[in-house]
């Protein structure tokens, strides 16, 4: 699903160019978070169509989100696996045959790709945390179950976690 060429710990210059072009708007916010999950962590209520990166002191970073399509929705306890900057996208198996004129790779950094800039995979399926091409999608039920985010705002979640963070999804 995952262009393996693409891997990237830090965004550098290139997401720079991207986040300033995309303007000062920032979806984000710091909000209060008391529930005895560990600083680092984050935390997708799909419900609320919000993502938390918990602080640890008692506050979190809450970013406005896309979720899975009623059907499409998961629940669960998983990590972040790997971490890429501009990925190629390969639809799954379940998006081709609903949508079979999609190509088999769109490349990453492509208007087309809808991974945006950034991607984190997440263990044990198919599933990640990525940006978007599509903003407007942000705040609804939209995705096939991956976590879609503002361009802006998986860059700046993207710089703040690390693989192997523990990420629970919850209804």
């Amino acid at each position: 699903m995952f262009g393996t060429g693409q891997y990237r710990v830090r965004l550098a210059g290139a997401l720079a160019a991207v986040l300033c072009a995309a303007g000062a708007a920032q979806a984000r916010e710091v909000v209060p978070f008391a529930e005895g999950i560990g600083a680092g962590t984050i935390v997708v209520r799909t419900t609320e169509r919000r993502l938390y990166l918990v602080n640890g002191d008692g506050t979190a970073i809450r970013y406005p989100v896309a979720v899975g399509k009623p059907g499409k929705q998961w629940s669960g306890a998983t990590q972040i696996d790997g971490k890429y900057y501009q990925p190629d996208w390969s639809p799954p198996a379940e998006v081709k045959r609903d949508n079979p004129r999609l190509p088999n790779l769109i490349r990453g950094g492509s208007p087309s790709n809808p991974m945006g800039v950034a991607a984190m995979t997440l263990r044990g399926g198919e599933y990640a945390i990525h940006g978007t091409n599509r903003p407007r999608s942000i705040g609804t039920f939209a995705s096939y179950g991956c976590i879609r985010m503002y361009n802006q705002d998986i860059a700046d979640l993207f710089e703040r976690v690390s693989v192997g963070t523990q990420v629970y999804v919850m209804r």
